[in-house]
């Protein structure tokens, strides 16, 4: 019998504080190093939003509460399964804690375009409009 083993999906973090969005500094197969949002891949039995919550806290040392499912979909190039998360910081203070990470930062509406050259997806884009220029 053959059987396909389900790719488990990726929970990204969409972390909102203070005006400011927080960004994670990942080193990549390879060496390169790349700004992105915390994420990680969803455990079995575990909601994208708990996976969200687990994620951030494990990369950044920050508790954060899961606010709202802002979209899904198949990331483009990898054809993975990607939630994304609105979250807001509970407590403690943002610190790369994980070997993956080189940095963290907390990210300025008008700076995301430094940090995601290649823009962000649409949901993201629009909640972050609202969240952070109101």
């Amino acid at each position: 019998m053959t059987g396909t083993v389900a790719t488990p999906g990726v929970s990204v973090a969409i972390v909102v504080h203070g005006g400011r969005v927080l960004m994670v500094r990942r080193r990549l197969p390879g060496g390169e190093l790349m700004w992105q949002f915390p994420a990680g891949a969803v455990a079995d039995g575990e909601s994208p939003a708990d996976a969200a919550v687990r994620e951030t806290a494990q990369e950044t040392g920050l508790a954060v509460r899961a606010v709202r499912l802002l979209a899904e979909r198949a990331h483009p190039e990898t054809g993975r399964p990607m939630s994304y998360t609105a979250c807001e910081a509970v407590s403690g203070e943002a610190r790369a804690a994980d070997d993956e990470l080189d940095a963290v930062a907390w990210v300025a509406h008008g700076e995301i375009g430094e940090y995601v050259p290649y823009g962000l997806f649409d949901p993201v884009q629009e909640y972050l409009d609202g969240a952070l220029l109101h």
